[in-house]
């Protein structure tokens, strides 16, 4: 065995022994400098030899996190450390006499502290911050760090909400030393933002540190503070999904009710149920908004929002009240058929059944066979055919329409014997029937026919009148004579009235289907206004998320 392996544990029970002596030869200097720095020192008192020196006291902020930040109550809480350095006079020793200790840590009540305070706190105790430990070096440098959970006043400007940026202000200064006694230095340009924990609803995007000298009217000395500005921009991602794409997917709903069927009955009740909506939505943002006379971004889309809600309402109604025109109604105006029915129905793609937007239905009338009555009686077809054949060969051989008239005559004279019309007039037929034949719209009906027969079936005399003329001709009268016991003029009477009472109807129809067109051109027209409203709102509100 070797000497150095023999003296090994020597040498490991000596460095055992020796590190308590060690330690407890730190403890015994530490004690003894406690002692003699503090003999006849105060807290009370600026630590300056003498009273007209000015103390610098130079200060740093780390902004290690964002609490809260209350928008309705303008107060913003945050988590930070505070470190403040300046010099003592009193408390420097010779590292010599006390075993080269260089530096020692008491609690911070043993030494005189600067009082710096927030200047805009909007705490209510004044507590937040915790009492540590100081760091005392031989030179006289002190050293505190302190953690503090601050609450802060913070004017907010929600005119862009959700996409706001906020610049929230922590004034630190002293309460009552002025610029000639302490002076207080930046020891960085803007806070250490290394170990910031991220927020969900706020961006950091800075912190500048600025030194201010404030002269304020009650004292005539100046007063230094330091302001940091705590630059936020508000992380809108979270207000977008839940507030402003519900808010625009029921705005597009809204002009949906001028394409709703005004006989549906439920147009009116859509618009109340989207106006509703966007009311809950209303609330929600205004209870977290301040009280303010700035109106966000978000409410003023609200609100442009509800209006034109409201106004698409009011115009459903007025819509709803022309489609249901009754009788009553006046005829629609020259100037509303021209511009509406014409040229604003191409322009909304309104269009009647059989039209496309290539060809416009014109107004046509089917063209009609011949049709004839017997004091408001239909005859056969067989007649009405015959009828028509007559006035189809009018332009033709007058011999030939000679003939032909001849022959519907007689069947309308036996249609008109009372043999043949037992069953269709019970009353029989007298002296002055008459026969109407209305041919329609068929080209080249003229001049008319009439004839009259005698009781036995030979003709008596023939007359032909016509209606209209060659060119307007629709409608010709033939005229017989034949016994009927039935009290015709009471019958022709009770014809007219049905005609009239047909044809009225058939005007109020027409009017009321106009109006109803004015209607439905209308709440095409409105509803397309409507949706480019919409979608411009949309796109500027989004617009300024870009």
């Amino acid at each position: 065995m070797d000497l150095r392996s023999r003296l090994f544990p020597l040498q490991l029970l000596f460095g055992v022994s020796i590190f308590p002596v060690c330690w407890s030869a730190q403890g015994k200097y530490a004690h003894k400098l406690m002692k003699d720095l503090f003999a006849n020192y105060t807290s009370a008192l600026r630590p300056v030899e003498d009273t007209d020196n000015i103390i610098n006291v130079t200060l740093q902020i780390t902004l290690s996190q964002i609490i809260d930040m209350d928008e309705r109550n303008q107060i913003l809480t945050t988590y930070l450390w505070i470190r403040q350095v300046w010099f003592d006079a009193y408390l420097t020793w010779n590292k010599a006499d006390y075993d080269g200790l260089d530096t020692i840590r008491i609690p911070s009540s043993y030494v005189w502290r600067p009082d710096i305070v927030l200047y805009n706190n909007a705490d209510d105790q004044f507590s937040s911050s915790m009492e540590t430990n100081v760091v005392i070096s031989y030179d006289g440098h002190i050293t505190w760090d302190q953690p503090a959970i601050t609450k802060s006043s913070c004017k907010v400007d929600v005119s862009f909400f959700p996409f706001d940026a906020q610049q929230c202000r922590l004034t630190f200064g002293s309460w009552t030393h002025n610029g000639n006694q302490m002076d207080i230095l930046n020891g960085m340009d803007s806070a250490d933002l290394a170990d910031f924990v991220e927020n969900v609803e706020w961006e950091v995007l800075g912190m500048p540190a600025k030194k201010n000298i404030i002269l304020y009217g009650c004292c005539s000395d100046p007063y230094p503070d330091i302001t940091y500005t705590l630059q936020l921009k508000r992380r809108a991602s979270f207000y977008i999904f839940n507030l402003l794409i519900p808010c625009m997917m029921i705005s597009f709903l809204a002009p949906l009710g001028f394409y709703l069927p005004a006989d549906s009955g439920e147009k009116v009740s859509l618009g109340v149920t989207v106006l509703l909506a966007l009311t809950v939505f209303q609330l929600l943002v205004a209870e977290s908004m301040p009280p303010s006379e700035n109106v966000p971004l978000i409410g003023k889309y609200y609100i442009a929002t509800m209006t034109m809600i409201t106004a698409s309402t009011a115009l459903t109604i007025f819509i709803m009240n022309i489609h249901h025109c009754g009788p009553e109604a006046r005829p629609v105006p020259e100037w509303a058929r021209r511009f509406i029915l014409h040229y604003l129905a191409r322009i909304c793609f309104v269009y009647e059944v059989g039209e496309s937007c290539l060809s416009v239905q014109t107004e046509k009338t089917a063209k009609r066979g011949a049709s004839w009555t017997v004091n408001g009686q239909t005859g056969r077809e067989e007649l009405a055919l015959k009828t028509r054949n007559t006035v189809a060969s009018e332009a033709g051989d007058s011999q030939k329409l000679k003939d032909h008239k001849e022959e519907v005559e007689d069947d309308l004279s036996s249609a008109l014997s009372p043999e043949a019309n037992v069953a269709a007039c019970p009353s029989s037929w007298k002296d002055g029937a008459s026969v109407n034949t209305d041919y329609g719209d068929v080209s080249g009906a003229v001049g008319g026919c009439g004839g009259r027969r005698g009781t036995g079936g030979g003709r008596e005399g023939e007359s032909v009148g016509a209606v209209g003329g060659k060119d307007s001709g629709k409608r010709k009268e033939l005229l017989f004579k034949g016994q009927c016991i039935c009290h015709h003029q009471s019958l022709l009477r009770n014809i007219e009235y049905i005609a009239n009472c047909y044809h009225d109807q058939k005007a109020t129809q027409r009017r009321s289907g106009e109006w109803r067109k004015v209607a439905k051109v209308m709440d095409r027209f409105f509803m397309w206004i409507f949706f480019i409203m919409v979608f411009l709102m949309s796109l500027l509100i989004m617009g300024k998320a870009i």
